[in-house]
């Protein structure tokens, strides 16, 4: 199974609704194929500007490592050579905190990624979750 427009598009609508029912500030997310590729993306009225590379970099290195950008954090914290190896090796494209949400199918198989920017990082990701949920799609967080 691969990600189509409408789900990314369903994704994004959710999360967007799961932000403004937890009140949070204006969120920006972006959709990634298994590939890295870019599938959807919206920024928020009053976003900032340059969330896109932010919610692009937590999407970017969910699906590159295939780990959650909860999972990346904790690897940062216990092995930071590591993580920022992997940053250099990507372009320094990875932004390894929570709101990198990984997507899977019902098979398990890595499809994509989401990124979410704009509150915390353990809202990003809360509001996130919902999103793929509403799609159909489970998340790692």
């Amino acid at each position: 199974m691969s990600l189509t427009l409408d789900q990314a598009r369903t994704m994004i609508a959710a999360t967007r609704a799961k932000g403004r029912e937890m009140g949070l500030k204006p969120l920006s997310v972006v959709v990634l194929d298994a590939g890295g590729h870019v599938l959807a993306f919206e920024r928020e009225d009053g976003a900032s500007p340059g969330r896109f590379g932010i919610a692009q970099g937590k999407a970017y290195g969910a699906v590159m490592l295939g780990m959650s950008g909860s999972a990346q954090m904790a690897r940062a914290e216990q092995q930071a050579y590591f993580m920022a190896a992997v940053n250099g090796v990507y372009g320094g494209q990875v932004v390894p905190v929570p709101g990198g949400i990984l997507l899977r199918d019902a098979a398990g198989a890595v499809i994509g990624a989401m990124g979410v920017t704009g509150d915390t990082s353990d809202n990003d990701a809360e509001a996130g979750k919902a999103g793929a949920e509403a799609a159909g799609i489970a998340a790692d967080i």
